[in-house]
């Protein structure tokens, strides 16, 4: 569901308070938080979606990736992960659906956490993520609201994976593209969460629905910050700016790019790197605000992150493009 949608929807719904939330949904944060004690807080999130590629041991990697990375974005550990599946069972093998939890399985493992259940129903639809619940410290979180003016952005993923994986649906994806959009979704944020906690860092987002952009509108906001983005260091996966300037794109890059029209200022780009920018991720990257003095430390940490700009004091936008 696009955030424009999706904020219409939540308008009118009452917000309960409890001393007890620490994170809850009015900044469009990652996971919530609920602390138990002084020391150990819950991490709860969940998420689910449709196939993006045919491998069904490939599609239950990805989706159980993308439901862990947010409790990875609160700077939390997974400990237990629970299935939801959605399945046409007259019209595909169970085999289907066993390839699909193992690929979930194996990934939830892999973040040392463990599937304790889950729930399916039969649908016209394959659906399939997790519900995920984590342990954080409550006084060192990753949130959207840790932003400062000084910090560097740091993004340690490539991005573009919407566009090829619908260039994968229409046959215009290349193995060397398609290998490289598999290895960057199936990859887990934790090694890149575990070392913003280790530099002292307080604020992230890991990339997905809401694209590049659209997530890093939720830190300018709730931070009360710009996020200053350089549109030549944002990384992109191979094949992605081709793909994108021959006119694939997705539905979901253009709800993006409505709700985001007065939030962005672009100071130069064109219409490929706004399709990027827009680009509904999954399984993307984290997106970092790390002191400057510690940003060469934090790169040494984490193969692949690059520095992709910097938060300025707030100003007429949440975002600037230069």
């Amino acid at each position: 569901m696009g955030p424009g949608d999706l904020s219409r929807a939540l308008a009118a719904l009452p917000v309960k308070s409890d001393p007890r939330l620490i994170v809850g949904r009015e900044t469009f944060d990652d996971a919530g938080v609920f602390r138990l004690s002084d020391d150990v807080a819950l991490v709860q999130t969940v998420d689910f979606f449709a196939p993006i590629v045919d491998d069904p041991f490939d599609f239950g990697q990805i989706a159980a990736a993308n439901a862990l990375s947010d409790v990875y974005a609160m700077g939390g550990q997974p400990l237990t992960a629970m299935n939801i599946v959605a399945f046409p069972t007259k019209d595909l093998p169970l085999d289907v659906l066993t390839g699909i939890l193992a690929g979930g399985q194996e990934k939830v493992h892999e973040a040392g956490a463990l599937i304790v259940g889950g729930h399916t129903v039969i649908d016209t639809e394959l659906k399939y993520g997790l519900s995920v619940t984590g342990r954080a410290h409550p006084d060192h979180l990753l949130t959207n609201a840790g932003a400062k003016a000084g910090d560097k952005l740091v993004l340690t993923k490539p991005i573009g994976n919407g566009i090829l994986a619908t260039a994968g649906k229409r046959g215009a994806l290349s193995p060397e593209s398609e290998r490289a959009m598999l290895e960057a979704m199936k990859t887990l944020n934790g090694k890149a969460a575990r070392a913003a906690l280790a530099v002292g860092s307080r604020c992230a987002t890991d990339i997905t629905g809401f694209g590049l952009l659209g997530h890093a509108s939720h830190i300018a906001r709730a931070s009360n910050v710009t996020l200053a983005i350089d549109r030549s260091a944002v990384p992109l996966l191979p094949g992605a700016r081709e793909a994108a300037a021959s006119g694939i794109g997705t539905d979901g890059g253009n709800r993006n790019a409505d709700y985001l029209r007065e939030l962005v200022g672009w100071r130069s780009g064109d219409d490929v790197d706004r399709a990027l920018f827009f680009d509904p991720q999954t399984s993307g990257g984290l997106l970092v605000c790390v002191q400057a003095g510690r940003t060469a430390e934090y790169l040494s940490r984490v193969e692949g992150a690059v520095v992709i700009g910097e938060v300025i004091q707030r100003g007429d936008v949440a975002i600037e493009v230069g």
